[in-house]
């Protein structure tokens, strides 16, 4: 996305009481839009360079969802990104306590073992 797009996005969005910002990843001349959601997640719109509109929903930097890539989204103008991104539907994107996997169990702890302690012995390794 286009830098001065973004700012219009970011601009028309926060008219709309949606909270965005522009996001720019380091190294790299791409501009996005970051959303947040009132859920704790966020979604970043449109970072990584490619053509066409998508979005990585995140909680806590981890990647729990994604909004596929909109066909034939590649010149569209900043009044109607900032339409689509803000009737996105985030709920359908399960939220990460539904599709994050629950955690293997443990494995199981081997028995202990009763091994006679070593019988004392002395300086040179004689009984005492």
């Amino acid at each position: 996305m286009d830098e001065a797009i973004a700012e219009q996005v970011v601009e028309l969005l926060r008219a709309r009481r949606i909270f965005a910002s522009l996001n720019r990843r380091a190294g790299v001349y791409n501009v996005g839009v970051r959303v947040v959601i009132p859920d704790g997640r966020e979604a970043i719109w449109d970072n990584d360079g490619a053509a066409g509109l998508e979005a990585m929903v995140l909680r806590d930097g981890m990647l729990v969802g994604f909004v596929p890539q909109i066909p034939d989204s590649d010149d569209l103008d900043a009044g109607v990104i900032a339409g689509i991104i803000a009737d996105a539907d985030y709920d359908a994107i399960p939220p990460p306590s539904e599709s994050r996997p629950t955690a293997a169990p443990a494995p199981p702890t081997p028995p202990a073992t009763t091994t006679p302690a070593p019988a004392k012995r002395g300086f040179f390794g004689r009984k005492r």
